[in-house]
């Protein structure tokens, strides 16, 4: 009998925060996959809310019941950090036929650096369809209720960040 090859992939991002549809696509992921890196980009050509270290702490903790999952935080090409970690397959989600558009492009151009490492796109579920960080972030930064939209710990995280007085509406 053949032995099985571990299946290992990454699920990139900025994860500025965690949104409950990230979460979504982490959880079902890590049903397919032996082991789910989810990768944490320092992208210096965005300004984010939080920092590599403090996203990276977020989404460890909504992640804590998945033990095959990891948390790391990269820089540069996405196809060498997951040659760095044997990843055989980048993770992408996807919300809606915009998104496709765009995740096709980067997908093959990653095929064309890296062939050996291939892409699948899981829809996100319809209930977090219209969700996305910069949404989050928005709703947040005028005081609005997040809760639902984002792992607890996110949602504590987003009050301290956008600590207005009045916080009954989170």
């Amino acid at each position: 009998m053949k032995e099985r090859l571990t299946l290992i992939a990454i699920y990139p991002g900025s994860f500025d925060p965690l949104t409950n549809g990230h979460l979504d696509v982490i959880e079902r992921g890590r049903k397919i996959f032996d082991r789910l890196v989810v990768g944490i980009l320092k992208n210096p050509h965005k300004q984010p809310l939080f920092t590599s270290e403090e996203r990276k702490t977020m989404i460890e903790e909504a992640v804590k019941p998945f033990s095959n999952v990891e948390v790391e935080i990269f820089d540069g090409l996405l196809v060498n950090f997951a040659r760095e970690r044997g990843c055989q397959v980048i993770l992408r989600g996807l919300r809606a036929i915009s998104d496709y558009e765009y995740e096709t492009q980067i997908a093959l151009i990653n095929r064309k650096m890296a062939p050996e490492i291939e892409t699948l796109f899981l829809p996100t579920s319809a209930e977090f369809s219209y969700l996305n960080s910069t949404i989050v972030k928005e709703i947040a930064s005028f005081g609005g209720c997040i809760r639902g939209l984002v792992p607890p710990a996110v949602e504590k995280k987003l009050r301290d960040k956008f600590d207005r007085g009045n916080l009954s509406n989170f």
